[in-house]
């Protein structure tokens, strides 16, 4: 926004900033929007970048078989040679994201999203992936299973790799609203898991 003219910020506005950051407005589209400055909008973020929980939570699970599909997907950040991979793992049975992790595209955070589930599934779960080695050399080998794409077997997993590109503006392929901070990308992404699994589990409460 042009020369903005300082004034305080509703409550309502808050609460639009906060709707607004879910569904793939970027700061400055978020600025336009409410005809408030950038930095405004950038000194609410901060401190609740810093405050997001980087831990899944998800509803309660009874200790039997469990079904769980991994993938990864690309992203960066400031330039397209700081590249991270957000690590994903997700319940077949409920939808919700039950495993998170951003770093290198590596075995070791192939470990990372490994450890990032809750210790139910790392019991219980058959694990689903592409045929990417990272998840060989991690997984259970009694309980990974390595299929292609074209089997369907990851499909939900892939299905919500496209939601987050849609819904998280730092995701957006070609985009000028990518993160110039890693904290602040890993924030933002966390942010929408964690609401993407709020909502789940509210469709399993009603179902």
């Amino acid at each position: 926004m042009l020369d903005p003219v300082w004034k305080a910020i509703t409550p309502e506005q808050y609460g639009l900033i906060e709707r607004m950051l879910l569904e793939r407005i970027s700061l400055a589209g978020i600025a336009r929007v409410l005809q408030i400055s950038e930095d405004t909008v950038q000194r609410y973020v901060n401190p609740k970048a810093e405050s997001v929980l980087e831990q899944v939570e998800v509803s309660a699970k009874p200790k039997k078989p469990l079904t769980v599909q991994m993938d990864e997907l690309w992203s960066f950040v400031d330039d397209k040679h700081h590249q991270q991979w957000v690590w994903l793992a997700i319940d077949a049975q409920t939808r919700e994201i039950v495993g998170v992790h951003i770093g290198e595209r590596s075995a070791q955070s192939a470990k990372a999203l490994w450890n990032s589930m809750p210790a139910v599934y790392r019991q219980c779960a058959v694990i689903y992936t592409d045929h990417w080695s990272a998840y060989g050399a991690v997984l259970p080998k009694k309980r990974h299973r390595s299929v292609g794409k074209d089997s369907g077997l990851t499909s939900y997993i892939e299905r919500f790799n496209n939601t987050l590109r849609q819904r998280v503006s730092r995701l957006v392929r070609k985009c000028l609203s990518f993160s110039k901070k890693l904290e602040n990308h890993i924030a933002a992404i966390w942010n929408f898991v964690h609401h993407y699994n709020a909502t789940r589990r509210r469709k399993l409460v009603l179902a």
